[in-house]
């Protein structure tokens, strides 16, 4: 795997991953959100951010599975874009979730895992999902 190199666009990113926190910039003009960073608001042309809370939960709003071309016997894994609470998207993987059990506007929380010494943003099917069959039923 190669690692992200973090820089002064993204740095909040990885380091609020590192405590257990998804983050995003938040425009300090017109508080528009951005995923993923780039040095100037699209909305505005503001080059001034602060950096805010996110949720971390969201819905899948489409998704692929992957197989690495070179090592077909690994496991593929599902990439999914999710449309977060907030109103951005992320592009991230899908853990614990069989294949046959993913589907568009499926509920999706923040998890995180650890690569090499670095923790990245992942998604895991939603706690409350769960809890909210078990009520209705």
């Amino acid at each position: 795997m190669i690692l992200p190199r973090p820089t002064p666009d993204d740095a909040y990113l990885w380091e609020g991953a590192a405590e257990g926190r998804l983050l995003a910039r938040e425009c300090a003009g017109c508080a528009t959100l951005q995923h993923p960073p780039t040095p100037m608001c699209g909305a505005c042309g503001s080059t001034e951010w602060t950096v805010r809370d996110l949720s971390g939960r969201g819905t899948v709003h489409s998704w692929i599975v992957s197989r690495h071309p070179s090592r077909p016997d690994e496991a593929p894994r599902v990439v999914v874009l999710v449309q977060l609470e907030e109103g951005i998207r992320m592009v991230s993987n899908l853990l614990g979730v069989p294949l046959d059990a993913v589907r568009n506007d499926m509920p999706v929380q923040v998890c995180f895992a650890d690569y090499e010494g670095l923790a990245f943003p992942q998604f895991e099917a939603a706690q409350f999902e769960a809890a909210e069959s078990e009520t209705a039923a």
